[in-house]
């Protein structure tokens, strides 16, 4: 059927006479109603009249079955008149009324009373217009429900994809020391010396390693080549510093000339101070050195831990530097005779926060200095320097030292545009939890990572709890936590250094510090963002422990922050209510903590002052 378009119109006098328009538009209408049923009627009739002629001419012989003919179809699938006819066909047939056609189809009715207009049909024969008819079904628009999108994959280098599984149950998969021999017994008697009978997961993955890597020294790599460097990613507590701090003091003990040799980077003072006791409590008795430079002392006084300058030049007084990368920088660029030109070893702790603050480009500082440039180099030299490249005959004629780095975090990232600013040769992973993606050119079902237990993996020993409340009233909660749950040591984040005064922490004290004996952490304030969560968090439940960590909730981040944990792999999330009657009673125990605060407040603001 043809298809009209009716359109109202209004003549010049439309602004006084809408009756009148709207008479002429429906005498319009039943005119180009009327032309098209007979326009219908006679492009039936023309079909019969061609199909009977058909017929004449291939009737059969007398006493010969008669064979039926089916309905001649034009080449554009449709038969004759139909909206699949040719188009050239269609503008012979419309030719003659295209001044009044436009494009609004035409009644059905119309066709129906051209179809009983017509003769009857031959039983059995098909309708001819039936193979251009619309569906019975037709396609409806609109209907835009929303659907969750399909979650897209990611496509992860091979070593990201599939990483060297570690164990994460800190109490069931201990390993003795006894079961890995690499390790020297001088640092085997000091292990037992602190208590330690047995290697955590990670650790027992890490260290050989890693001792394997400098099994025939700390100049040169096994067989003359460039060792890989390693990313660890393992929940807080489950002994990641001594994972790096055992094999480097091992690989070191055999040095002759104090050289800096082993670097290690974290991103606050705080972290650095806890790190660098570690590596005094295992090279006390060792010819080793460590030095510390945050920035709490002058500069000068941390230049004299690091070189000392002689009659023959300058002196160095460190083997194992430990630094924050701002401090680390000034040393690099102000400190004459500091030299990072024997660095083995790299290690980037907290390294997904390390990434985050590259903007200082420290990381391109501490290699350019670690590689010296080419009109440097003496071709005479025993031992080579260079950056890693393609491994070939010229370049494995001369033995390297190499440059090792070694990453360590709880959350880190599976990003490679970020992991690709450190420069990483052949890395090597070990993480607690399945990759949540493939290797480049390999697809993986949606639900593949179902079995990955989340994006982050937490201690076995923590139980998570949110608290619903108002903004008032969380001060008092915080107070009934402390005398509901009688716990003795406690640490509460907040998110800002005012609301500290009256609380305990702010994130500063989340990355990797160990507070002995936490057993509850309060988030006063509820993080922003998931990797916050999980080192705030971690602060309790370490090396095997148990702990609770609460969280107060606005009735607007509530909704936010459960699906923020559940796609964190949180495996279960308990609520906690805290009725008015159970705060009320402690409104005077607060109105005096007050009190005591203002006070305090005014005694830091003298001292600051003086």
């Amino acid at each position: 059927m043809a298809l009209f378009h009716v359109a109202r119109y209004a003549g010049p006098e439309a602004a006084g006479a809408e009756a009148e328009a709207d008479g002429r538009a429906r005498a319009l209408l039943e005119r180009l109603q009327s032309r098209a049923r007979e326009r219908q009627r006679q492009r039936q009739q023309q079909s019969r009249q061609q199909e009977a002629e058909a017929a004449a001419r291939t009737e059969p012989a007398p006493g010969k079955r008669r064979r039926r003919r089916r309905p001649r179809r034009c080449k554009g699938g449709g038969a004759p008149g139909s909206p699949q006819a040719p188009r050239s066909k269609r503008r012979r047939e419309d030719g003659e009324e295209a001044g009044a056609e436009s494009s609004e189809e035409a009644p059905r009715e119309g066709s129906v009373d051209a179809e009983a207009a017509g003769p009857p049909e031959a039983p059995g024969e098909q309708p001819p217009d039936a193979a251009g008819a619309p569906p019975a079904h037709p396609l409806l628009l609109g209907g835009f429900g929303r659907s969750r999108a399909p979650k897209v994959q990611p496509f992860l280098p091979t070593w990201l994809a599939e990483p060297s599984c570690v164990g994460k149950n800190v109490t069931e998969d201990l390993v003795p020391l006894e079961d890995i021999p690499e390790v020297h017994p001088d640092l085997q008697r000091k292990l037992r010396a602190h208590g330690i009978s047995s290697y955590f997961p990670v650790q027992a993955a890490v260290i050989p390693a890693l001792l394997e890597s400098a099994a025939h020294g700390f100049l040169v790599g096994r067989g003359g080549y460039q060792p890989r460097d390693l990313c660890v990613s393992a929940p807080t507590g489950s002994g990641k510093t001594l994972a790096f701090v055992i094999p480097v003091v091992q690989a070191l003990l055999q040095r002759a000339v104090c050289q800096v040799r082993a670097l290690v980077v974290l991103p606050t003072k705080e972290l650095a101070q806890q790190v660098s006791k570690v590596f005094h409590a295992y090279t006390d008795t060792t010819p080793l050195r460590v030095a510390l430079v945050t920035g709490q002392k002058s500069l000068a006084k941390e230049q004299e831990s690091l070189v000392r300058e002689t009659v023959d030049g300058f002196r160095c007084l460190a083997d194992i530097v430990v630094a924050t990368p701002g401090r680390l920088v000034d040393h690099v660029d102000q400190t004459p005779g500091f030299s990072l030109q024997h660095l083995r070893f790299l290690v980037i702790d907290e390294a997904d926060r390390m990434i985050d603050s590259m903007h200082q480009s420290w990381l391109p500082r501490v290699v350019a200095a670690a590689f010296p440039g080419e009109g440097a180099k003496d071709p005479f030299a025993l031992l080579q320097r260079r950056r890693p490249q393609v491994v070939t005959a010229a370049s494995t004629c001369c033995p390297q030292m190499p440059l090792q780095k070694l990453l360590f975090s709880a959350t880190l990232t599976q990003n490679p545009e970020k992991l690709q600013q450190l420069g990483l040769h052949q890395p090597w992973l070990f993480s607690t939890r399945a990759a949540r993606g493939a290797p480049a050119g390999t697809n993986v079902d949606a639900d593949a990572d179902a079995d990955a237990g989340g994006k982050y993996t937490f201690p076995a020993g923590l139980s998570h709890h949110y608290v619903p409340c108002r903004l008032r009233s969380k001060p008092l909660v915080v107070l009934h936590l402390i005398l509901h749950l009688g716990c003795s040591r406690i640490l509460c984040f907040t998110n800002s250094r005012e609301n500290s005064h009256s609380l305990i922490s702010t994130d500063a004290t989340a990355r990797g510090i160990d507070v002995q004996g936490v057993q509850l952490v309060v988030n006063y304030d509820a993080p922003q963002y998931l990797r916050t969560y999980v080192h705030r968090v971690g602060r309790t439940a370490r090396a095997g422990k148990t702990g609770q960590a609460f969280t107060l909730l606005l009735k607007v981040q509530e909704r936010r922050f459960l699906r923020m944990l559940a796609e964190a792999g949180v495996p279960q999330l308990e609520r906690h209510d805290t009725p008015g009657e159970l705060l009320q009673p402690l409104v005077p125990r607060y109105e005096e903590a007050l009190s005591q605060l203002e006070r305090a407040v005014q005694e830091e603001s003298r001292q600051k002052a003086a």
